[in-house]
């Protein structure tokens, strides 16, 4: 059995111990303590990194009573080392699972619910609950979780009798048996739980919901706590400020400075449209009885290509294609003819130049790769008689 020192202080980052075993495994050595700092991968909370006397600890789990840390050099059996956790790494998984625990007490107090997954990734910590919330609701509880940190109460941590245990109501996931550790953020929470937790409440900070979505009848949300908390909100507010000057708008005003202006796209694009329609109702009158046309643009969307070669093809009395430019994205093609077939000559220009696209016998269209030259002078050798 390895001494788990991470639960007598979560504090502790240094510590001495002595070899038990030593492994290869999986490409690299399994690393066996008589006692550890390093809390080991499990229910949500991610592993402890850090190094045994100089040796990087990539990965620690809990298996048949040890605890095994899996590093990247040997370490000699028997022999006395010193073990350092990353601290910045632990004080960030604290401070994400305390977090957690103060948002799921209260929100599970609040809605009558059960959190039936909770993770912490090295983004957000996840949590789903099993049913609705709104965001609206979601921001109450964040006013009450962050006034539950600000309290800075003692967290209390401790494994009850099984006599108190029966008495005692609590937060779990599962049914438990035999030694149960239970952690309660007084007046918030009371939840059995295995993981690392701050001392003091003020410890989380400061606790953000970041998203709210639906999930299998109920929620699923993100979160942050404590420095990622705070990096996250100085990151939006960087953003924020960067278009606030764009815009020409107060940090306070940029939705109603964002929402002018897609009132003012759209009343452009509609413009535009309007302008489009126009001039493609002009060419098809000007090409009325030409025969077969090849029409070369620059820069028009699919549906724009599309309608004009759909308006040329009725009245030109023959064959119509309209190629556009778009750069990178490719050359746009569409092909029609009334009555006619283009399927053939559609496979041979995807096939020449690269190209993807299709249709109906009379209309087809997509898009190449090449030089509009070299697929004009492709086209005018095949284009019907």
């Amino acid at each position: 059995m390895t001494e788990k020192l991470f639960y007598q202080d979560p504090h502790l980052f240094e510590f001495s111990a002595k070899v038990l075993s030593c492994t290869p495994e999986k490409g690299s050595y399994a690393v066996v303590l008589d006692r550890t700092a390093f809390y080991p991968e499990g229910g949500g909370q991610l592993t402890d990194l850090g190094q045994i006397d100089g040796v990087p600890v990539i990965f620690v789990k809990e298996m048949d009573g040890g605890i095994r840390h899996y590093c990247t050099s040997p370490l000699e059996p028997g022999r006395t080392v010193t073990g350092r956790v990353d601290r910045e790494r632990r004080l960030d998984l604290m401070q994400q699972h305390s977090g957690e625990h103060i948002a799921s007490g209260l929100i599970c107090r609040h809605f009558g619910c059960d959190n039936v997954g909770f993770h912490i990734s090295e983004d957000f910590v996840t949590i789903d609950y099993n049913v609705p919330i709104s965001w609206e609701e979601l921001k109450t509880v964040e006013d009450e979780a962050n006034r539950a940190v600000w309290e800075n109460k003692p967290v209390h941590i401790w494994v009850p009798s099984s006599e108190e245990l029966k008495a005692l109501e609590y937060r779990s996931k599962k049914e438990l048996e035999g030694a149960v550790r239970i952690v309660e953020y007084p007046g918030v929470d009371i939840c059995a739980c295995c993981g690392t937790h701050v001392t003091y409440t003020g410890e989380v900070g400061l606790i953000k919901f970041v998203s709210l979505q639906s999930h299998r009848g109920g929620v699923r949300i993100e979160m942050l706590s404590g420095k990622r908390a705070f990096e996250y909100v100085r990151q939006i507010m960087e953003e924020n400020k960067s278009v606030s000057v764009q815009l020409s708008a107060k940090e306070t005003a940029t939705a109603a400075a964002v929402a002018r202006l897609k009132k003012e796209a759209a009343a452009m694009h509609e413009r535009l449209a309007a302008l489009e329609t126009e001039s493609i109702e002009r060419k098809a009158a000007e090409l009325t009885g030409k025969g077969n046309i090849l029409l070369s643009e620059s820069g028009m969307s699919v549906d724009s290509v599309r309608r004009l070669c759909s308006a040329v093809s009725e009245t030109c009395g023959g064959f119509c294609g309209v190629l556009s430019d778009c750069g990178e994205d490719g050359i746009r093609y569409a092909f029609g003819q009334e009555g006619g077939d283009l399927r053939a000559l559609t496979k041979s220009v995807n096939d020449a130049f690269s190209g993807r696209g299709g249709g109906k016998p009379f209309f087809t269209q997509g898009t190449l790769h090449g030089s509009i030259g070299e697929i004009r002078a492709f086209l005018e050798e095949r284009l019907p008689g």
